[in-house]
């Protein structure tokens, strides 16, 4: 995209800023013009004879084209493709797994090209092959269709699906699996407990703890002294004092 000075023809068809197109002008003369305009001189057109050019701001042109692509790139049929191979002998398991990753693909607006090869001796029983793939078919029904029937070609059937319109196509089930949240639990500690549930209040702790090394004392019942506990090992215990 040429803009102001990179543009080389020395003629243009100039077009304003409202859409109004003002003739050919030479190309320092349609420069003047932006700047009496206050805009750039683009060229939308370089392989017309003479190159048309628009009066226009760089950045809000720029702007437009990609807004543009962006909402062409929304009506754009799906041009990603991806294989999904399988076998006349499949696994239902596996099988569910091929569809699985159908699914996603189809959910992602890609097409999906399903290849079947026989191998050996089951050529003879082709239809078993057919069977999976109408199974296949019924299990992403909701999410996209085949372009054409399934057709035998050499030692493979092979089949195109495209997924449906976002607004006729069902949600991904795996993403909304994915999505959910488990149910809080709720609090023992509250007011539906059980009084039995709830833990035993701690023990305070004494108001006077007794100093380190003092002996503490301890009243027996029935006795009219109380007895002093000092010292597991006391070396006085037995002495007598006279």
């Amino acid at each position: 995209m040429r803009v102001n000075g990179k543009i080389r023809a020395r003629e243009v068809r100039v077009i304003g800023p409202d859409g109004r197109q003002f003739g050919v002008y030479q190309l320092n003369d349609a420069l003047n013009l932006a700047r009496q305009h206050g805009v750039d001189l683009v060229e939308i057109s370089p392989n017309a004879v003479p190159p048309v050019c628009r009066l226009v701001e760089i950045g809000k042109f720029r702007y437009e084209l990609a807004k543009k692509e962006k909402e062409s790139r929304k009506h754009q049929h799906a041009s990603t493709v991806k294989e999904v191979q399988l076998s006349a002998r499949i696994d239902p398991h596996d099988l569910g797994i091929k569809v699985q990753h159908a699914v996603n693909f189809l959910c992602e607006d890609m097409k999906v090209k399903v290849a079947l090869k026989f191998r050996g001796r089951e050529m003879a029983h082709t239809e078993i092959g057919f069977e999976v793939v109408q199974k296949f078919l019924a299990e992403i029904a909701p999410f996209g269709h085949p372009d054409f029937q399934p057709k035998l070609v050499g030692r493979a059937i092979n089949l195109m699906i495209s997924p449906l319109p976002r607004a006729k196509r069902a949600k991904n089930p795996h993403q909304e699996e994915g999505g959910e949240s488990a149910p809080e639990l709720e609090s023992e500690s509250g007011p539906d407990a059980s009084s039995d549930d709830q833990a035993p209040p701690a023990s305070k702790p004494p108001e006077n703890p007794p100093a380190a090394n003092q002996p503490v004392v301890i009243e027996r019942p029935g006795s009219n002294a109380p007895e002093t506990e000092g010292f597991n090992n006391n070396p006085f215990a037995g002495l007598e004092v006279k």
